[in-house]
């Protein structure tokens, strides 16, 4: 089980600001397209994961980074200094 958090633009394209989900992911990648198969609000917010960065328990990561022994991904858009 992983928790998936979803942060700005997600959590409302998406309607959930986390959810726990059971899954055969091995990468990022691949969660991404399982979240994205659900529906079209999925869909639609992992439709360009070029605007997107995630985080593995709190460590930035690429979408093709492992899943193995990971407790929580977060998505999120790219950030700016300010």
């Amino acid at each position: 089980m992983i928790e998936i958090l979803y942060f700005a633009w997600l959590r409302e394209r998406i309607g959930l600001p986390r959810e726990r989900v059971e899954t055969g992911a091995a990468t990022v990648a691949d969660l991404v397209q399982e979240l994205a198969l659900r529906d079209e609000a999925y869909a639609l917010a992992f439709a360009d994961l070029t605007s997107l960065r995630v985080a593995l328990d709190h460590e930035l990561a690429d979408f093709d980074a492992p899943l193995a022994g990971v407790r929580e991904v977060a998505f999120f858009p790219p950030m700016t200094g300010g």
